[in-house]
């Protein structure tokens, strides 16, 4: 009888360690990738990060161990060669055997050009338009294409849920309904943060600002708001001393509200926009860097962006 026992405890021990394995092993890119996908897959598996927090998407030097998550990856998710450049020679060679996902490419995907010019906004003429493009031809920078912040576009966050979990259900359908599940919850998760978000920026939308970098026409359009110029091109390159003093003029001729700046970029540069101004500041983050990684990421990151916003007035 004991021996009976021990035996159907190591087959279930046997069989657990099988359904283990066969669960996929997931890495994504950035960290707003990443919370969606763990929202797919919570309850069954965690999803791998090569870009930690903190760092620029644009340019990255990968640790052995994020490495290493591509080579044994089953899945990559990531936003694409737009946002992440120097990460898709690594996906030819590390992640070869893997399904690679690229979310930008996904059928029915809000995707926006890149806004040209210093000043965004109605209030343009030509000579703006002119001297914007003048301090882009001095930055040096290629600004043009497709604008990779598409995940702060939230019905994009949406779409990527069922996305994801239509992907991981095909691989792995002994927890496909766990994936659909959550992709269902995390959607009204993300309807709930916009009610919430919609509600709070209602006051931003009478007055104008400017933003650090252009990053945010996603939310701005999800959410019915309208930067007027942004400091930098991207946060790829620095500004331009004539692009600074556009912006600056920006600020004191159309009564801009509010400066947005970043925790990763110098504040310096904001202060002389603000300089002689009435205009307030608050700092802004498009990629959540002080949020908990895990599940709830996603929605948080909208809703710390809208309540960050909403505060400056």
């Amino acid at each position: 009888m004991l021996r009976t026992t021990l035996i159907l405890a190591l087959s279930g021990l046997t069989l657990a360690g099988a359904g283990m394995a066969d669960v996929p092993r997931v890495t994504t890119d950035i960290a707003p990738v990443h919370g969606l996908v763990a929202r797919v897959m919570m309850g069954v598996g965690s999803p791998d990060l090569v870009v930690q927090p903190g760092a620029s998407p644009h340019g990255y030097s990968m640790r052995p161990s994020e490495a290493l998550a591509l080579d044994r990856a089953d899945f990559v998710f990531w936003m694409g060669e737009a946002l992440t450049p120097w990460l898709e020679g690594s996906l030819e060679t590390l992640a070869a055997d893997a399904r690679v996902v690229e979310l930008l490419d996904a059928d029915g995907v809000i995707a926006l050009e890149f806004r040209q010019g210093s000043r965004f906004s109605d209030h343009d003429d030509e000579g703006h338009e002119a001297e914007g493009h003048e301090a882009e031809d001095h930055e040096g920078h290629d600004h043009e294409g497709i604008d990779p912040h598409a995940w702060l576009a939230p019905e994009n966050g949406k779409l990527w849920l069922d996305l994801i979990a239509a992907e991981l259900a095909q691989y792995d359908p002994d927890n496909a309904a766990v994936y659909r599940a959550n992709a269902v919850e995390g959607r009204a998760e993300i309807d709930a943060a916009v009610v919430t978000i919609d509600a709070a920026l209602a006051p931003l939308r009478s007055g104008g600002f400017v933003v650090f970098h252009d990053a945010y026409q996603y939310f701005e359009t999800s959410f019915g708001l309208s930067a007027l110029a942004a400091i930098s091109l991207s946060d790829a390159t620095a500004p331009s001393p004539a692009r600074i003093a556009e912006v600056r003029n920006t600020v004191a001729e159309l009564g801009v509200s509010c400066v947005f700046s970043e925790p990763q970029f110098n504040p310096g540069l904001v202060a002389t926009v603000l300089d002689g101004t009435g205009a307030k500041t608050a700092v802004i983050d498009p990629m959540g860097t002080a949020l908990p990684l895990g599940p709830q990421f996603y929605p948080s990151l909208l809703l710390d962006l809208g309540q960050q916003m909403a505060g400056c007035h």
